[in-house]
């Protein structure tokens, strides 16, 4: 499976917006970004016969960024609910949901929590290993973070896309292997929420 996250918020920025608006927790130097779920979906492609994309796209996405200021490092944590998602017919949905392919009624969200990152990764570019979870299973997954097209702006605005390779059959989704690619494209839009004001 081929994962493109697009994360709309370069977190570096909003990292720094956090520092000099004092809004760090001063006794772990930990500041915790949200996910803004309203504006934040997952879109997936897998293809049928190798050859003919089928889309469709999850309109939930939520979750958390810890940035650890003092050490310079990220670590994501993002939920997807997969009960949530749109196609081109009802029967598409059904199928995307049933218990063959994501099984939303027993394994309602997918989550890929990251090992801590640098920061630095997040405006040029870099690797990001973690644990993705998707229908109960866990598997290690890497993502390679594209450089930021965004300069000095802030935690909501510009894109971050990241990119991978993991395999549905590994998450159990063994149905129809003759005719749908072990491989499906996952993409991420992603926006945090800015901090909250400190008043004095």
């Amino acid at each position: 499976m081929v994962l493109r996250w697009h994360w709309l918020g370069r977190l570096l920025g909003a990292c720094a917006l956090l520092a000099s608006t004092g809004a760090a927790a001063a006794d772990s130097g930990t500041d915790s970004l949200q996910i803004d779920r309203q504006q934040s979906h997952a879109d997936f492609s897998v293809r049928v016969m190798w050859l003919i994309p089928v889309h469709g796209r999850f309109g939930s996405v939520h979750g958390t960024i810890a940035i650890d200021r003092f050490r310079g490092s990220a670590r994501v944590d993002a939920l997807i609910d997969v009960a949530d998602v749109h196609m081109r017919s009802r029967g598409d949905e059904a199928w995307v949901k049933s218990a063959e392919f994501f099984d939303a009624q027993h394994f309602p969200q997918i989550q890929f929590l990251s090992e801590p990152f640098s920061l630095s990764r997040l405006d040029k570019g870099g690797e990001v290993t973690g644990m993705l979870t998707v229908r109960g299973v866990a598997r290690p997954a890497r993502f390679e973070l594209e450089p930021s097209d965004c300069k000095g702006a802030s935690g909501k605005e510009c894109p971050v896309e990241a990119l991978g390779t993991i395999r549905r059959s590994e998450f159990g989704m063994r149905s129809r292997r003759g005719a749908l690619s072990d491989k499906v494209d996952l993409s991420f839009s992603i926006r945090v929420l800015a901090p909250p004001k400190q008043t004095p």
